[in-house]
């Protein structure tokens, strides 16, 4: 095992250079926030190797930093915002907030984002019902990444979507992409040095590729190629499934908003990300605790079902992540070689002490 990082020492790091970045005290603390829940479960590919990220895309004028979202259409139930280009974070937690709000007055809040930014993992939104014993939903489109079922051209993006469903001992958190895999996974691939698997992306010709690098140098350069939607890249396993998945996404979140969908983002001065909400009352279909149970003892029935040879576990969705935090906070985060570099080249740039517990950089393990 490798030396790892406390969760609030990468934390302090990671705002301080932010903070250095001249992003505001704010900004910095989502951000910083989201991207930890993403490593602390286990999600290197949307954890704090991003940081860098956000950084170009303030310097390139994507995030506008001083930008605060505006609601431009409003009911007792749904709204429709402009997030003015400000960080993902800041106006998916503002927007998730006021769905949520909505939800605790009329059972129910839709809320609809247009000209936003990467907002990092679904799930940290649709969970923040968790708290009010509330259903939550979020999803979000993304850069063109992803090939239709029969075609080449990346047109769609990885479009993930999350739902959580309260329990008293567990709860159901779905989060995924309707892609086979996210980009963040192929650049986990590329830093590691590592090919990809075939069937997880084409080439510039539609052909299957297992080189992370040449689908990563496609996206920049806006080639064809790309990842393949969930289920692959015909009708035989549902890749057709996956395409309507991501199309659906692209509908909600960029066609309710009038917003900028997965192909024409990131074409312009601004991001043009758009996401979707929504906060659903259990009170709408019963009494709450008596739904609870019922929902819960379904998992139940499900996860102790006749295991297949050589397993001796069935996981519920959410589970492997929340075991992975608790290791996370309770032993570090550990991170790879190029995500402590570039953490490292960063805080040296502002002179920012890294902590006591810092990896040494250039090796994974003493």
């Amino acid at each position: 095992m490798g030396r790892l990082v406390a969760y609030e020492n990468l934390r302090k790091l990671c705002e301080e250079i932010l903070l250095s970045e001249n992003f505001n005290i704010e900004a910095a603390h989502e951000i910083v926030d989201v991207l930890l829940e993403a490593d602390l479960r286990g999600i290197p590919s949307h954890g704090v190797a991003r940081l860098g990220r956000y950084i170009k895309e303030r310097d390139s004028g994507n995030i506008l930093l001083d930008s605060k979202p505006s609601i431009v259409h409003d009911t007792p139930i749904s709204a429709t915002i402009d997030g003015n280009g400000g960080p993902g974070q800041c106006v998916s937690n503002y927007a998730m907030d006021l769905a949520i709000t909505k939800a605790k007055k009329s059972m129910i809040g839709l809320v609809s984002v247009r000209n936003s930014n990467h907002y990092g993992i679904s799930a940290y939104y649709s969970e923040k019902a968790l708290s009010e014993k509330m259903i939550g939903i979020a999803m979000t489109n993304s850069y063109p990444l992803v090939v239709p079922t029969f075609g080449k051209e990346a047109i769609l993006g990885t479009n993930p979507f999350s739902v959580a469903i309260p329990g008293s001992k567990k709860d159901f958190i779905l989060d995924m992409a309707t892609s086979v895999v996210t980009r963040g996974k192929l650049e986990v691939y590329d830093r590691l040095g590592r090919d990809i698997p075939n069937g997880w992306a084409v080439d510039e010709t539609g052909s299957s590729t297992t080189s992370p690098r040449r689908v990563l140098n496609n996206f920049n350069n806006r080639n064809s190629g790309g990842i393949l939607p969930l289920g692959g890249s015909d009708e035989d396993f549902g890749g057709h499934k996956g395409f309507g998945m991501a199309l659906l996404v692209d509908l909600l979140s960029a066609g309710l908003s009038l917003g900028t969908w997965s192909a024409k983002t990131y074409s312009s001065s601004q991001a043009g990300v758009c996401h979707f909400f929504g906060c659903l009352d259990l009170k709408l279909f019963g009494e709450a605790s008596h739904l609870v149970r019922h929902m819960e003892r379904i998992v139940d029935e499900i996860v102790s079902s006749d295991k297949a040879e050589g397993h001796e576990k069935i996981y519920y969705h959410g589970e492997k992540e929340a075991l992975a935090r608790e290791r996370s906070l309770e032993s570090g985060i550990e991170l790879d070689n190029k995500t402590k570099l570039l953490l490292t080249t960063l805080a040296e740039k502002h002179g920012i002490k890294k902590p006591a517990d810092w990896p040494l950089t250039g090796t994974q393990h003493e």
